[in-house]
This record gives structure tokens, sequence and C-alpha cells, in this order.
């Protein structure tokens, strides 16, 4: 009867439990940087050589990274509304100073969770920097001038990618610390069941599920 219980998901108490734990553990540890809350999954009957790689991504209803790294490749007009909001931003000369060395490039990649970048930029950045941004799946989004800038950033701080690599392990910041329960057990069981809907098998290729906080020992759910 194992396989019914899978079809009914997990129990709601489980995972109500399991988030009191992690977050009891790290509210006693009281370290000085507020932990995040991180979803552990493994896959089972998937192999990423043969089957088909799925990747989907979905906007959480709380910000689970409003610390998160995002970086505006910006305009004028841009550079100036970013920097009044404390948002990073580079012009294109910025970009051309790279010139193109891969390993700058890459680094510059890895300092920053996403980009975001005015409109009317967005085709000449790759002819300025190469293919370095999209390698690191990092593409810049396109933000026209108008929009709210700040509520791009804090939409892609939300947003978090399920994707299948070269392992069948996943591990995504769902949460904080700082959030309510509540609000970590909205956006942990969103995007349990969001992953379910892009594998080919739903609930029959997970292995096990874990949360944890930074620190705090894992709890298994699944």
């Amino acid at each position: 009867n194992s396989r019914n219980s899978r079809e009914s998901k997990i129990p709601d108490q489980t995972v109500r439990e399991a988030i009191s734990t992690i977050v009891a553990h790290a509210k006693a540890a009281n370290r000085p940087f507020v932990e995040t809350v991180e979803l552990q999954v493994t896959l089972k009957g998937i192999d990423p050589k043969k089957d088909k790689r799925f990747s989907g991504s979905i906007q959480l209803p709380n910000n689970p990274r409003p610390k998160g790294a995002i970086c505006i490749i910006a305009d004028a007009h841009h550079m100036e509304e970013a920097a009044k909001l404390g948002i990073d931003c580079i012009d294109m000369d910025g970009l051309a100073k790279f010139n193109k060395d891969k390993k700058l490039i890459k680094k510059f990649a890895k300092k920053y969770d996403a980009f975001i970048a005015t409109n009317t930029l967005i085709r000449r950045i790759p002819r300025v920097l190469g293919p370095g941004l999209a390698r690191a799946g990092k593409n810049p989004i396109a933000v026209a001038h108008g929009a709210d800038l700040m509520a791009q950033v804090t939409s892609l701080q939300s947003t978090v990618k399920f994707q299948l690599k070269k392992v069948i392990c996943l591990n995504l910041a769902v949460g904080n610390v700082a959030m309510t329960e509540d609000e970590i057990h909205h956006n942990l069981v969103l995007s349990i069941n969001f992953l379910v809907s892009l594998l080919k098998k739903g609930w029959q290729n997970l292995k096990c599920i874990y949360i944890k906080t930074t620190q705090s020992p894992s709890v298994r759910i699944l």
C-alpha cells in the first residue's frame, strides 16, 4: 500500500513538524545571519544520461532569498535608477572591460544569482560578453523603462529553478527562518508539487525528500 500513500503526497503534519524542528534548531543556535531553508530531493527511475533533462521555474509567494544577489546590466537611465534603489548595476562599458576574458566573465556570473538588463541592450550583451552568462544559465531578463525595478528584483529572488543536470540530487532554497512557519510551509508544498509536475512519473520518481536550514541537521519528510 506504500504506493497509495505516495499518491496522497506527504502528510501535512509530517511537513509541519519537520519545519518546526529545523526552525527551532536555527533559533536556538542564534547565528548572526538569517539561515536559509533548503529542500533536498533525491530522484529515482531517472537516468540523466538517457532521459530528457527537465527544467522549470516557479515564483514562490514568499521571497526565500531577500538578500539574493541580482545585477542589472543598464543603460544610463537604469544606472541612475538602480543606484538610487541600491541595486548592483553595470553598464556596457563595464562589460567591455572584461575583454571577453572567460575567467573574469565566469567570476562575474558566479557573483550573482540572476541578471536583469535594459531591454534595448539584451541583443548587444552576448556580442560584448560572449556566451558566459548563457553557459551559467543566467541569461538576463529584459526590463523596460518605467517598469518597477525593485519588483523585478524581488521576483527573481523569489524564483526557484528545478533543473536536472548530471546528478539526481536537487538542492534548493525555498525559504528562510525569518519567515513564519506557515510561509515556509506554503513555499515548500508549492515547490514539491511543482517538481512532481515536471517528473515523467510524478511521485514515483521521488526517492526521498529532506529539509534543513543552512546549518541544522536534515529532517526527512519522504
